[in-house]
């Protein structure tokens, strides 16, 4: 299948690291101007010029903004105008005995990796509805569906992602415009390499400690592996495309066969 995204722009927020920088890539080696987005601008310079640097002539646009309040929001878009591609993958997690989780804790985690995205959805929607043309993504996980019980707050947070997807494909039915979240399973990345750590111990070299969270702590998955950013980044690239015009308002996973069951 040949994907070709010139002539878009996309936006990836969260995506100084990580999973983020890894979607940002793909899209950007499929052709499409994309905005990298983070909280530092050292930390957002330096992933678009590792960007640049795997995919010569691509165009990414650097911006620094904490896309968790509505004035990072109103700034960002102040700066890069309309979009044709929203990637909602900006999110936080990290272990904590559910007892223990306070107030204050279970709103960060709904204000980051909901309102967040809500807020982007609305703020972008309308003008891609008009256009005839557009895709939003929502970076769910797993967790919306196994809850984990070393972060329950988190995997409340990607539920809501599920149904804030449902709702948001329901509003632009008919439009030419697509709503999906993408369900990620344990991924590798520098976060993740550190929350295997913080559960299995420090002692062990890594591929053993991966190994060991796996059989663990993620049993039933089948690729009996951590994924891989940029296998994200692939299908976040192919509903992006014109090809993918009739997926809305669905949960694809790309969680190495770690859900069990056939249905979301």
């Amino acid at each position: 299948m040949d994907i070709e995204l010139a002539g878009r722009k996309a936006l990836v927020s969260g995506s100084s690291q990580g999973i983020g920088q890894a979607i940002a890539t793909e899209l950007a080696r499929s052709g499409a101007s994309v905005v990298v987005n983070g909280r530092s601008q050292d930390k957002t310079e330096r992933a678009a010029e590792e960007i640049r640097k795997d995919v010569p002539g691509a165009e990414v646009i650097p911006i620094a903004a904490d896309l968790a309040s509505a004035e990072g929001a109103d700034q960002l878009k102040e700066q890069i105008g309309e979009l044709d591609i929203l990637v909602n993958n900006l999110g936080i997690f990290g272990a904590k005995p559910v007892l223990e989780i306070d107030d204050d804790e279970w709103r960060r985690y709904f204000e980051v990796n909901v309102l967040s995205a809500v807020r982007l959805i609305r703020m972008y929607l309308p003008g891609m509805m008009e256009r005839g043309f557009g895709r939003v993504m929502n970076i769910a996980s797993d967790s919306a569906v196994v809850t984990p019980l070393e972060m329950v707050h988190y995997g409340m947070t990607k539920t809501a992602l599920l149904a804030v997807t449902r709702g948001y494909a329901k509003a632009a039915a008919g439009t030419g415009v697509t709503v999906n979240s993408v369900m990620a399973g344990p991924t590798h990345t520098p976060g993740v390499e550190d929350f295997v750590h913080e559960l299995v111990g420090d002692e062990l070299p890594w591929d053993e400690a991966q190994a060991q969270f796996m059989k663990e702590h993620r049993p039933y998955s089948l690729i009996q592996r951590l994924i891989e950013p940029a296998e994200i980044g692939n299908m976040v690239v192919y509903l992006s495309s014109e090809q993918a015009s009739a997926t809305t308002g669905g949960a694809v996973r790309v969680d190495g066969g770690y859900i069990d069951s056939i249905l979301p």
